[in-house]
């Protein structure tokens, strides 16, 4: 099982935050055994193809270059025309096939783990010119394992070519018995098969390596606990800063509240658990008085002590304060249901500060306020 620099065991896949952080570095599972592969049969496939055509060039080549005039040795010129000619001569079949080769190629490359850019290799790093961690590679599971594979290529390759080699020896004795254009012919089209036969061993190591590679991979991505732990803070933020941030924010949202309270009409208290701040401006255009603050027990005896301080007159209705409270949040206009209630209790209030502004006499006791029973709350 892996285990970190630290010697805790990585046991949790990798998150997907990892995994693009590593295909960002250019870390993907890759096989180059199924890009050999790729190439190889790809290759043998496409001379196979273009087997006719090859043997027309390399016999044109040839001919071209065995009869030479004795004048033509002595002549720089004329030997750098047959270099040009005979350069030129087999590039009609070589062209095609590197091209088909350069595609192979590209393709076998980006089979495993798709196409991605990343410059992050090519960076230069300290710890890779460091002995030890080379040494440490040297020695390490993967070398290991890339050792066997390689030994396992070889004696593959040279078991199937010296297979190959015991099929066609009648063949290629019997090519000194022939003319020289048939003798170009069937010998390429012996070293075309033995090609084919050779390349196509290699999808057997590829077979094996693929799987191994993603397996590879993924163990060399695992997380531990505490790293999976730690990117989940990372991503969604430490709890405990969470916390004192939204602390931060009720309070700054309290101090806004209570800065809004000197402003009010009148305040509702239940009287002791909930009390309740509303303005109604009749020269802004409001429709219906809104809630300016609101709060329960401590909050509650706050709104209370501000409102005494600033002379706003506390009313004492618990079922009204307790239907606002419930009902409305701060910055709404109330429910359209207290519309009535509250209409009877602000004409009350504008009485009680007329008797206070001019010494009248006082409006009374405050009138009943009916609360329907849909709004009413009775937790």
């Amino acid at each position: 099982m892996a285990e970190n620099e630290d010697g805790s065991e990585k046991t949790e896949s990798a998150s997907s935050k990892k995994l693009s952080d590593a295909k960002k570095k250019g870390n993907l599972a890759r096989s180059k055994d199924l890009s050999s592969a790729a190439l190889l049969i790809v290759a043998a496939i496409s001379i196979y193809g273009t087997g006719s055509l090859l043997v027309a060039d390399l016999i044109r080549v040839f001919s071209f270059n065995f009869i030479i005039e004795r004048d033509d040795l002595f002549e720089i010129e004329r030997m750098v025309f047959h270099l040009y000619e005979s350069i030129m001569g087999v590039s009609s079949s070589t062209v095609f096939l590197m091209g088909v080769l350069a595609v192979a190629g590209i393709i076998g490359s980006v089979a495993m783990g798709g196409l991605n850019f990343s410059w992050e290799p090519l960076m230069p790093k300290l710890s890779k010119m460091n002995p030890i961690a080379g040494i440490k590679r040297m020695f390490s599971t993967q070398s290991l394992v890339e050792l066997l594979k390689s030994v396992a290529k070889v004696v593959l390759v040279m078991g199937v070519a010296y297979i190959v080699l015991n099929l066609y020896l009648v063949e290629v004795l019997g090519l000194t018995f022939q003319s020289i254009d048939l003798a170009i012919a069937h010998g390429v089209d012996i070293l075309i098969w033995a090609f084919i036969f050779v390349s196509l061993t290699l999808i057997l190591i590829a077979a094996i390596d693929v799987p191994y590679q993603l397996w590879s991979h993924a163990e060399k991505l695992k997380m531990t606990k505490q790293e999976v732990k730690d990117e989940y803070k990372q991503q969604e933020g430490d709890p405990q800063v969470k916390g004192r941030i939204r602390q931060a924010q009720r309070q700054a949202a309290m101090r806004r509240m209570m800065s809004d309270v000197p402003k009010a009409d009148v305040i509702i208290t239940n009287p002791t658990h909930f009390s309740v701040a509303l303005q109604y401006d009749t020269t802004g255009g409001q429709g219906a008085p809104v809630l300016l603050a609101k709060g329960h027990d401590v909050i509650a005896l706050k709104i209370r002590e501000v409102g005494n301080f600033y002379e706003i007159p506390v009313i004492q209705s618990p079922a009204l304060a307790r239907a606002i409270y419930h009902h409305t949040e701060i910055g709404d206009e109330i429910p359209e249901g207290l519309f009535k209630t509250v209409a009877q209790l602000l004409a009350y209030v504008y009485q009680l500060k007329q008797s206070r502004r001019f010494a009248a006499s006082d409006p009374g006791p405050v009138p009943p306020l009916e609360v329907p029973d849909e709004l009413k709350w009775e937790g």
